[in-house]
C-alpha cells in the first residue's frame, strides 16, 4: 500500500507520516522509507554530517508494525507506544538510504501489542528491537 493507503490506517500525517509504502508478507509487515534529507528531525542533528535520530527509527519500525494491527484502528483508535526493549543501533541512516523494515507481531493481548523488528539499508542492519503498544481512543 502507498502513502494514501497508508492513512487510511495511521492517523499519522506529515511531517510524521514515516513511511512510503507497507505491505504484508507472510504474517510480517515489511515497509520502506527514503530518506530526502530535508526532513526535520535531520536540520539540526548534526549539521554539516546529518543521521537520521534513534527514536524516528524506532517510529519508523512502529509506523510499519501498524499495518498489522490495521483491524484495530478503526473508529478514532491510536496506536501508542507503551515500551521499547532490546532496542540496539548498528549503524547510521543517512540521507539518500533507503531504509526497509520488517515487522512481526509476537503476542496480542488486547489492548496490547508486542511487536519486534528490524530495520535495514541495502541489506545492513541497522535497529532491532521489540516494542508494544496500546490502542486507545473510542
Amino acid at each position: 500500500m502507498d502513502r494514501e493507503e497508508i492513512k487510511n490506517i495511521l492517523p499519522h500525517r506529515e511531517p510524521m507520516l514515516l513511511l512510503d509504502e507497507v505491505e504484508e508478507q507472510e504474517g510480517a509487515a515489511v515497509g520502506h522509507y527514503t530518506v530526502r534529507g530535508d526532513e526535520f528531525f535531520l536540520k539540526g542533528h548534526f549539521p554539516g554530517s546529518p543521521i537520521v535520530p534513534g527514536v524516528i527509527l524506532c517510529e519508523i519500525l512502529a509506523q510499519s508494525a501498524c499495518v498489522l494491527m490495521q483491524g484495530a484502528l478503526k473508529d478514532g483508535k491510536l496506536p501508542v507506544y507503551t515500551g521499547l526493549n532490546q532496542v540496539k543501533f548498528r549503524s547510521p541512516v543517512k540521507p539518500g538510504d533507503r531504509v526497509e523494515t520488517r515487522c512481526q507481531l509476537k503476542r496480542v493481548k488486547h489492548p496490547f501489542y508486542f511487536a519486534e523488528g528490524t530495520l535495514t539499508v541495502e541489506g545492513r542492519l541497522c535497529v532491532s528491537g521489540e516494542f508494544s503498544f496500546a490502542v486507545t481512543g473510542e
